[in-house]
């Protein structure tokens, strides 16, 4: 890649997206020994979806809240993730092969080269430990009123994830390699 852009800086960034709901996630709470905490579970069935892609290296991100999954809101997100990388980058966008990032009409910018990973291996995507991470940390024992608070909720999640903690939560030593 680095031969087919000597004017650009390459860099690998990992890409994904989740669906975050009202049906959420319940986790472990500390609780006094022989107790039964409650935790409330919602049952609606609103959902948003979080589209994100980070750079392992330095932290650096973009990221779209959509009220579903498709083409046309992933060309938005590769726009977006073609200015946040900036002029004379080229970013190797790792991502699975959902349908979506592997449609025929996807308008992927010049400065984006799409890896699609093997099918079944989400291990290889460092994105994917990002929605643990926001689910334990910031939206698990939650209920949501409607889509507005859902989605002000995801917002709030998200912008309190900082460069560092991106960095450390996509990390990979094959994409440190890449460098």
């Amino acid at each position: 890649m680095k031969e087919e852009h000597p004017d650009r800086r390459v860099e690998v960034w990992f890409q994904d997206e989740a669906r975050i709901g009202q049906q959420g996630t319940l986790t472990r709470v500390w609780a006094q020994k022989g107790s039964r905490p409650t935790a409330v579970k919602q049952t609606e069935y609103e959902w948003a979806y979080l589209f994100a892609a980070v750079n392992p290296l330095t932290g650096a991100s973009s990221a779209l809240i959509s009220p579903t999954v498709n083409t046309a809101y992933m060309d938005n997100h590769l726009e977006f993730i073609s200015q946040e990388a900036g002029p004379g980058v080229h970013v190797v966008l790792v991502l699975d092969q959902a349908g979506w990032h592997v449609a025929k009409d996807l308008k992927v910018p010049a400065n984006i080269a799409l890896l699609h990973l093997p099918p079944y291996s989400p291990e290889l995507n460092g994105a994917e430990r990002i929605w643990g991470y926001l689910r334990s940390h910031f939206l698990s024992n939650r209920v949501y009123k409607d889509y507005n608070e859902l989605f002000e909720a995801l917002i709030a999640a998200w912008n309190k994830l900082d460069a560092a903690r991106l960095a450390s939560l996509t990390h990979c030593a094959w994409a440190e390699r890449t460098a």
